[in-house]
């Protein structure tokens, strides 16, 4: 098990390396990450390469017994390379250029960067290949991140002609596939088409959604030439990663396309940043590590984990004391086998200065440290059970033209896809059963229960691989405005909503109805009970085969159902028409449980329990996510505190 710190030794005196490696291997670390950002320390001037600097750093390191994880400086371009080619820098969609000085400003699409970056890879690797401490490359530095997958150069604009000239071979199949005769859009030529910038309206959703694809294979293709590279090059004693950053479903990026050709995905975990009053929820942060381990289903490294308050330049919450160390052990009950914390020491000049570490630009040991210290002491001990792998039930399904479609066209201001995804997840979370978060190209064969949100495009094979799942014996829950759109990201003709999944859902949609922001729609059980409310959108569903289990109580609406369950072969789907409160879903989801058999675990509100299997046995990985004391099954939790049970 490796266990670790992010390391920029560059950043401080030279005199401090031996005092720093001297304080971890107390604190417990037996790795580093470093180089990540350091491209002008390796080649300060065109095709001079120097990395006597760390050949320093990796030969103490060691000797003390300490592994390296070196990070290829692509993030972070030297000023002599942005001078000379400004051709590399992104462009905005006004048509300003990025300016030097922040970091990832380099347009995929860029054959000179795509030079220079490959040039210096290829000379650090080769220096390091059979450097034995080196013991897995990390490629680039969270791709894509901060807004880093959008550029609207001339570059991405021929890119972005000759992606659709490849994909639809010839402009009368894209005229009549976009629909270009609305407004008399129509194209002669694929140099015709522009990139999407400013128009007066807007866009061709058709136009906007390959745009996103092509926004997608621009980053993959990048990074693909980054890690074949690598793999070329690197020892055989040598692993290859990169890290990805968070907030998934707002990047115009797939992360799959990339991912699945790495040795192992590594994330970089903040339950909080620079201007959030309060983490985000513990099944939002459940969620997201579940995505992570869904992209090739198997367990991940962290390489930052986050330990002090972060913040570039408005600083956000503080995590109280064990709360870091909680989400460390959390991480690891997810599926983490491998952690390093962010960062070992705050810097005390540069943009970063307030994305504080365990230690601080004091210099001193305080609270951070001993806490770092007590849980690689403790989760060391238990290496066998988190290389095991995790065995889930339910799978969460995801769909990136969905998400885009939906970015696209929001339809409703307040629909966030994050937060549907949500609505689905947090329900059986809150059960403590084991969740995947996957692509829809993934197998579903092993699953109880699929969860798919806000799932607007749709086509014949997948609906098809629904109804095989449901015709044996498998559960489907699918949330509003399902099947409304093809492949092109247009409403498909003659077709009732939701199309190709009205035979799965047993219904048909017949109006739709944009809750605007302080609207809500009256729901209430079918049998009668009490109202409750929806909000952000709500379908008129009328059921064919379907069982209305919720439907609408207003006086114009009251004889369509908001809710239903439709027996499908051997199995069930069920649709929720509208953006229903928790109540319900919970209910539902205690419901579809029971008949489905899955394995779930009472807990009170804040207390989380996942289960985890290692050689035969069986554990309860019981994390407090609670500032005051809770119990579980008898057992007293401090605030924040994590229990490992052997069942």
């Amino acid at each position: 098990m490796y266990l670790g710190v992010d390391y920029y030794p560059e950043h401080w005196d030279h005199s401090l390396i031996d005092e720093d490696l001297t304080r971890m291997k107390e604190m417990g670390v037996n790795m580093i990450r470093i180089g990540e950002f350091a491209w002008h320390l390796m080649e300060k001037q065109e095709g001079n390469f120097d990395f006597s600097f760390f050949d320093h750093v990796i030969k103490k390191a060691r000797n003390e017994g300490i592994n390296v994880m070196f990070g290829t400086p692509t993030a972070t371009f030297p000023a002599w390379l942005a001078t000379k080619h400004p051709d590399i820098l992104i462009e905005d969609i006004n048509g300003n250029k990025k300016s030097f000085g922040g970091r990832r400003q380099y347009c995929f699409n860029s054959e000179t960067y795509e030079t220079y970056s490959l040039r210096i890879v290829e000379e650090l690797v080769n220096h390091y290949k059979n450097e034995e401490a080196i013991v897995s490359w990390q490629v680039d530095n969270e791709f894509g991140h901060e807004g880093s997958d959008m550029c609207y150069c001339g570059q991405c604009l021929k890119a972005f002609q000759q992606f659709l000239e490849k994909k639809y071979g010839s402009i009368d199949e894209l005229n009549k596939r976009w629909g270009t005769i609305f407004w008399g859009q129509n194209y002669n030529d694929f140099s015709e088409i522009p990139v999407p910038k400013v128009t007066v309206t807007v866009h061709n959703p058709a136009m906007m959604l390959d745009w996103a694809r092509f926004r997608s294979a621009s980053l993959a293709g990048f990074a693909r030439k980054h890690i074949e590279l690598v793999n070329k090059l690197k020892g055989g004693h040598q692993t290859v990663t990169t890290n990805l950053p968070g907030g998934f479903f707002d990047k115009w990026f797939d992360h799959n396309e990339f991912s699945r050709e790495l040795d192992f995905v590594s994330y970089d975990n903040y339950p909080v940043w620079g201007g959030l009053k309060e983490p985000i929820s513990p099944a939002h942060l459940s969620m997201t590590l579940d995505y992570v381990r869904g992209l090739k289903k198997e367990n991940f490294w962290i390489v930052e984990e986050l330990m002090g308050a972060q913040g570039h330049d408005i600083i956000g919450y503080l995590p109280r004391p064990n709360q870091a160390k909680a989400w460390a052990w959390h991480a690891f009950a997810h599926g983490c086998s491998n952690m390093l914390f962010f960062r070992w020491r705050g810097m005390n000049k540069g943009a970063e200065q307030y994305c504080l570490g365990i230690l601080d630009a004091n210099n001193r040991t305080t609270r951070k440290y001993k806490e770092v210290q007590q849980f690689f002491n403790e989760v060391k001990e238990y290496k066998t059970l988190f290389d095991s792998p995790v065995k889930s039930d339910v799978a969460l399904v995801y769909d990136f033209d969905t998400i885009w479609s939906w970015r696209n066209q929001q339809q409703n201001a307040s629909i966030d896809y994050t937060e549907e995804i949500l609505r689905l997840y947090e329900p059986f979370h809150r059960q403590n059963t084991s969740i995947d978060v996957i692509k829809y190209d993934q197998d579903f064969s092993d699953y109880k229960v699929l969860l798919l949100p806000v799932a607007k495009v749709m086509d014949r094979e997948l609906a098809g691989r629904l109804e095989e799942f449901a015709e044996n014996g498998g559960t489907v829950v699918m949330s509003y405005r399902a099947g409304v759109k093809d492949r092109d990201n247009n409403l498909v003709f003659g077709n009732m909503i939701p199309g190709e999944l009205s035979g799965l859902l047993g219904i048909e949609v017949e109006e739709s109805e944009s809750l605007q922001a302080g609207e809500a729609a009256p729901v209430v059980p079918a049998e009668g009970g009490s109202v409750s409310k929806a909000v952000s959108w709500r379908d008129l569903v009328k059921p064919l085969t379907a069982r209305t289990l919720h439907r609408y109580d207003d006086r114009f609406y009251n004889e369509y159902s908001c809710v239903t369950e439709n027996d499908f072969g051997s199995g069930r789907a069920y649709y929720i028409g509208a953006g229903v409160e928790g109540e319900i879903m919970h209910s539902l989801a205690k419901t579809i449980a029971e008949n489905s058999g899955l394995k779930t675990i009472e807990s009170n509100h804040g207390v989380e329990v996942i289960t985890r299997t290692a050689e035969g046995k069986d554990y309860r990985v019981v994390v407090n996510h609670n500032g005051h004391e809770e119990t579980f099954n008898s057992i007293e939790l401090q605030p924040y505190e994590c229990r490992i049970i052997e069942v």
